[in-house]
């Protein structure tokens, strides 16, 4: 296993946890019933397991499928499409998706600018879009010619417009940098802790209070493209309720299974590469040990460097 350096926080496998956790992963090889594969992390190439899947089972679905760029994946990469060619790539799979989905359920689809609109031809196709998410990417190099790109996009969709959607359980803690008062002296709409000054604000369509998992970070891992477990709460929050099932097809290392496990959900995983699926169970494994997520503290979310 890799030796960190004293502050680096970053989570590997040792051969210990290769041999403990090996068993803990599924493959899939027939059909399979709901408790076959509850709270499960499932080691398959989605195109082939997908018909083996029950029907109508998952109640939210998070989707972060390769961009529509080259990026290597451990020992797999992805290829660069024109863009019919990923659009086409995207129906393929997501045509098939939509009867694991239940009535009311609410699926969120990540992508980039170069993918985005792909995603929103297809997804349109199959389900209503609620919204598109943009949220900030601090992570990255500047670019000499062009502007650094710093955002990524996430498309909310539901089945129907009967669906679940829970505004108070993701309303945002922001500092108040104006603490206007009324006529009677009164704080108006924030309140005072300690010496900071808060107001609860409804969350919007545009996310800047989120960190990129690095090394620092005790969720950090290697995969290449991975999500803040911030991230995934905002979406499990606001739309599934404790006791849902949450489904993510292409898992990598395991956040959206950590972030519904901390948050009381079930879940099902499935990822292509072996090693990504075993860095998933370790860290389902450390959040029974730690159900802490980094910026969202006593049911509320915070600003980026601020909180409890």
């Amino acid at each position: 296993m890799k030796k960190n350096a004293p502050r680096n926080r970053t989570i590997f496998l040792s051969a210990k946890d290769e041999q403990l956790l090996g068993n803990k992963v599924k493959r899939l090889s027939s059909k399979v019933c709901l408790q076959d594969v509850m709270n499960a992390t499932i080691n398959a190439d989605l195109f082939k397991v997908l018909d083996f899947l029950p029907n109508a089972f998952v109640d939210l679905m998070f989707v972060d499928p390769p961009y529509n760029m080259r990026k290597t994946f451990n020992k797999t990469a992805f290829n660069e499409m024109d863009p019919a060619g990923y659009e086409k790539w995207l129906d393929s799979w997501v045509s098939k998706i939509k009867r694991l989905l239940k009535s009311e359920a609410s699926i969120y689809i990540c992508g980039d600018w170069r993918s985005s609109s792909a995603i929103y031809n297809v997804a349109s196709k199959y389900f209503r879009i609620q919204n598109r998410i943009t949220w900030e990417r601090e992570k990255g190099r500047g670019a000499k010619a062009n502007w650094k790109n710093c955002s990524e996009d996430i498309w909310f969709c539901t089945m129907s417009d009967d669906y679940y959607f829970d505004l108070e359980a993701v309303k945002i803690k922001r500092k108040v940098l104006a603490p206007y008062k009324d006529e009677r002296g009164k704080p108006k709409d924030w309140d005072k802790e300690a010496e900071q000054k808060y107001r609860l604000t409804h969350p919007s369509n545009l996310w800047t209070n989120l960190t990129v998992p690095f090394w620092s970070m005790p969720e950090n891992t290697e995969h290449p493209t991975q999500k803040p477990e911030k991230l995934l709460a905002k979406v499990i929050l606001a739309s599934s309720k404790p006791g849902d099932l949450v489904f993510d097809p292409f898992l990598g290392s395991g956040t959206t299974s950590v972030v519904a496990k901390k948050l009381g959900r079930k879940y099902v995983g499935i990822e292509l590469d072996e090693k990504y699926c075993l860095l998933a169970e370790k860290r389902l494994v450390q959040a029974t040990q730690n159900p802490q997520i980094q910026g969202f503290s006593q049911g509320i979310f915070w600003e980026r460097n601020s909180g409890p």
